[in-house]
This record gives structure tokens, C-alpha cells and sequence, in this order.
């Protein structure tokens, strides 16, 4: 299994007992800090190990110091194992239930410590068998597309994960969590694709293809439609680019007419790169507006993902898609545009672009009469200021937003619920036109946007806004399963989010 942008998954299978002879695969065992004076490692038991293997395992860490502190990585040779080498990985004090992203992060730590090494079993699944698959898989992840031969890595990627478990249905549930695993690289390589191989038409004609092999309605506007249909502002923050819009519409019908079924509208901001346009950013770190798109690439991985999943409902992506850019044919600070469904807006600041396409997607998404919308976007420098680079916030609704951040937190993914203090709204009014597209004062810059988006949503729709400004694309050093650059954050929180709503309403 691959993703689009070339990330070779590795494959997965499931074995209820270690294989006999294995002396090129790494074995991944969990530890604990033990309850002992010196606070020393121990083995986290399972039926995939004997006592005298377990014994080994524990001295080698007491010679070396090893206490199991939380991802905490030691390589040992244990002889009387039929692999090459054993890996334990630290969980902390010990628990009776472990939580999912305990687990996770632990794998992906475990993964990111195996450079050459193609195979790998581990016990870590006995835990968590889905939370130990994709942490496996996403700590693993590489982008080499665009490595020659002289700086690519010379050593293997993880090719084949061995999971370890008796539990009923493994098979099943590593499948799925295979699955998501690999629609959170996909998102990853979408975001970590340089704005000069990933500009809007090549962004629309990627997405297509995701969809249209796993069978969705495809429908792609250009530049020319999207003027013609009255799509002001992603026509506006286009206009200064070479590289003109598109917007994406990519359906999965699950429902099948089923009584009761819900539909769900799934938005993600394309902007494939954001120079700010006519206010135009400073250049420092500039560059890292490669993951402006973070929102979009999320929202195609998921409902590429709902249809591999078979799920029960209706849902529907409507992606925007634009470069911003400065130049003779740029919007200019003082222009009035007007969004699709016929609000007009005074764009005072056109770095604060994000909106603007968003604003015409959610009218047109909310013309389909869903009972849901779910748009997610790497839209504020505030949100990192509020919420830190890890932390997504969530606005909209009150009970689904509550229910999106709880779901999220479920994920490890960590989405925090955020309110929309309606006086906001008067920081949004315009001497000239209906709306302005920024406030007058720099506070609460993430919750006015989520109070401009408000606008649009049509009344009586459950609604979510996630600002995934930060988690959306890690800036520095890797940790637990995630890497520098694109995260996919926040495919997971969307998915858990249409499952739960396919099993609940």
C-alpha cells in the first residue's frame, strides 16, 4: 500500500505467536518503571514471551540503567530470541489500561530509533493493537521525493510490521488502523509536496485521481467556472497568481438511501502557497507556508478514507484551491469582493485569505443541506499564540464542537474547544461593504476568523471550525510519531468524527 506522493507504507500482518526464526527483524517490547527500589525496567507481560527471554530482557536493562521511563528507547541482543535484536520502549509508570496515544507515541518512537531495518515485530499490539499500528507506520514515514541519489537515505525504510496479538477480530482492526495510517501520510506527503510541484491545478488533478480510484463523484471547477458561478473571494485571492484556482468536489455516497442516514460536509483551505499577497509576510520562515494546504490535504485523505472504509453516510468534500500571490493582477488592501451566495467583503488585509476562500466553499457546501460541516484550516497565527503549536482549536457549534474536541482528545490529536463571543461580530463591520475580512484590533485574531466563518454557515447546520495553524505542520525537532514537517493532523479527529456520526447520528 502507497500514497499518492510515493510514501511506501509498510505492510501489516497479524501472527498470534513469535515467528521461529526471524534474525533479520527487530522485536519491539514495552516496558514499565518497576515498583522496585532502584526503579528499574520491566517487561510488560504477554503470552509472546517466556519467562527466560523476559529475565534477559530485564538484566540487559539494569546493566545498562535502562528505568522505562516514558518513550524511553534501548536496543539489546537477547539470545534466547529468534530475532536479530530486541527494542524496549518506556511507558512510564505502570497502568491497567493503557491510553491509545500512550501507545501510539511510544511505536513511533520505537520506529523512528530503527534506521536500516525493514521488519519489525512487537508485543506493543497486545496493548493497543490499532494505536501500536499507526504509530508504527507514521513514525516510520519518510519524503524523499525530491532526495537525489547523493543526500537520500541510504539505509532501508520499515517494510513489514509484524503484529503480535490473540485478540478476536485483529485482523480486522489492523486493517483499519492500517488504513488510517496510511490517509495520515497521504496528508502528510500532500503537505510536504513544495509549492512548486503542488499549485492549484496539479493539487485539483491529484485529489481527482485519489477519488476517482476509490470511486467518488469528482467534480473540478477552474478559474474560468468559478468567476462565471460568482466565487469572489476564490477568485480574488487567485487573481495576483500565474497559477489560477480551482475548487474540488469530491463525494462519497454511503448513505444508499438509507432511513435516517446522515451527510456530512467535510472543507479544507488548498491554498498551496500563501505569500500574503499585496500585505505580503515577512520572509523570515516564509517558506514554511508550504503547508498552507494543510486543511485541504486532510479533508481529501478523509473522505478518500470513508470510502475505502465503506461508510454508511454521506459525505462530501469541497476543497478551494488558490496561490496567493503578490504581484500587478493582485486584490489590493481597500477592495470589495463578493463571496458566493452574494455577501460582500472589504478585504483590509489580504493576507487574511484563508476566509475568503473558505467563506464561498462553506455557502456551497451548505447548498447540499447537510446536517454537518466539518472545515478544517491552517488559518491564524493566532491559534499558536492561544493554543501553542500542538493544540488545534475548535469553534462552531456548541454540542458538536464539544463533541469534535472530545472525539479529537480521544485521538491524540488534542482539538480544545474555543468559543465565538458574538460581540466579535462588531469587529468585522465595514464602512463600505457588508463585512471586512479582519478586525481593527490584534486581539482574539483565532476566534474573529471563526466569527467570520459563522457568517456563512447556513442556519440550522451543525457546524465545526478547526484551526490546525500550528499542528498542522511541525516546525521543529520530531517527537513521539510525528516528524518535521506535515503531521496530517487532523485526518484522525475527521474520521473518528464521521465513524461516530455513522454509528450515533
Amino acid at each position: 500500500m502507497s500514497t499518492e506522493a510515493g510514501y511506501p507504507a509498510p505492510t501489516v500482518t497479524v501472527a498470534t505467536a513469535l515467528p521461529k526464526r526471524a534474525l533479520g527483524a527487530v522485536l519491539i517490547v514495552p516496558v514499565v518503571t518497576s515498583s522496585d527500589s532502584d526503579g528499574s525496567a520491566q517487561v510488560v507481560g504477554g503470552p509472546f514471551l517466556d519467562a527466560e527471554a523476559i529475565g534477559e530482557i530485564e538484566v540487559s536493562l539494569r546493566a545498562l540503567g535502562a528505568k522505562g521511563g516514558a518513550e524511553q528507547v534501548t536496543r539489546l541482543h537477547v539470545p534466547s530470541l529468534p530475532v536479530g535484536s530486541v527494542v524496549t520502549v518506556g511507558l512510564g509508570a505502570p497502568r491497567d489500561e493503557w491510553p491509545a496515544d500512550v501507545i501510539r507515541r511510544a511505536a513511533g518512537v520505537a520506529a523512528r530509533s530503527l534506521s536500516g531495518v525493514e521488519t519489525v515485530i512487537t508485543t506493543l499490539t497486545e496493548l493497543h493493537l490499532e494505536a501500536a499500528i499507526e504509530g508504527l507506520i507514521l513514525g516510520g514515514y519518510r519524503f524523499t521525493e525530491f532526495r537525489s541519489a547523493k543526500t537520500a537515505p541510504k539505509d532501508a525504510a520499515l517494510a513489514k510490521i509484524v503484529a503480535l496479538s490473540t485478540a478476536p477480530g485483529a485482523k480486522k482492526d489492523a486493517a483499519r488502523a492500517t488504513a488510517i495510517a496510511t490517509a495520515v501520510a497521504t496528508a502528510r506527503d500532500f503537505v510536504n509536496t513544495p509549492p512548486s510541484h503542488l499549485f492549484p491545478a496539479e493539487f485539483a488533478k491529484r485529489a481527482k485521481a485519489l477519488g476517482e480510484a476509490v470511486g467518488l463523484e469528482v467534480e473540478v471547477l477552474d478559474d474560468k467556472a468559478l468567476a462565471k458561478a460568482g466565487y469572489g473571494g476564490i477568485v480574488g485571492v487567485g487573481k495576483g497568481s500565474s497559477r489560477p484556482p480551482r475548487l474540488v468536489r469530491l463525494t462519497h455516497r454511503g448513505a444508499k438511501g438509507k432511513k435516517g442516514a446522515k451527510s456530512v460536509a467535510l472543507i479544507g483551505k488548498g491554498i498551496t502557497f500563501d505569500t500574503g499577497g499585496i500585505s505580503i509576510k515577512p520572509a523570515a520562515s516564509m517558506h514554511h507556508m508550504t503547508s498552507d494546504m494543510g486543511g485541504a490535504a486532510a479533508v481529501i485523505a478523509t473522505v478518500v478514507l470513508a470510502a475505502k472504509q465503506g461508510l454508511p453516510i454521506d459525505v462530501i468534500a469541497t476543497v478551494p484551491m488558490a496561490e496567493n500571490m503578490p504581484s500587478s493582477t493582485a486584490q489590493r488592501p481597500g477592495d470589495v469582493l463578493t463571496q458566493y451566495g452574494g455577501i460582500t467583503v472589504e478585504v483590509l488585509n489580504t493576507d487574511a485569505e484563508g476566509r475568503l476562500i473558505l467563506a464561498d466553499a462553506i455557502v456551497r457546501a451548505c447548498e447540499d443541506d447537510p446536517d454537518y460541516v466539518i472545515e478544517t484550516s491552517t488559518l491564524t497565527g493566532a491559534q499558536t499564540v492561544a493554543l501553542g503549536a500542538r493544540t488545534p482549536g475548535v469553534m462552531g457549534s456548541e454540542d458538536f464542537r464539544d463533541r469534535v474536541a472530545r472525539i479529537s482528545q480521544a485521538e491524540g490529536e488534542n482539538a480544545w474547544p474555543m468559543p465565538l463571543p458574538d460581540e466579535l461580530k462588531d469587529d468585522l463591520k465595514s464602512s463600505v461593504a457588508d463585512l471586512a475580512n479582519v478586525s481593527s484590533t490584534r486581539f482574539a485574531g483565532m476566534l474573529v476568523a471563526g466569527v467570520y466563518l459563522r457568517e456563512f454557515v447556513a442556519d440550522g447546520v451543525q457546524w465545526v471550525h478547526l484551526d490546525i495553524a500550528g499542528p498542522a505542520y511541525n516546525t521543529s525537532g520530531p517527537w513521539g510519531y510525528t516528524g518535521k514537517g506535515g503531521t496530517g493532523v487532523p485526518t484522525r479527529t475527521m474520521f473518528a468524527v464521521l465513524e461516530d456520526i455513522a454509528a450515533n447520528g
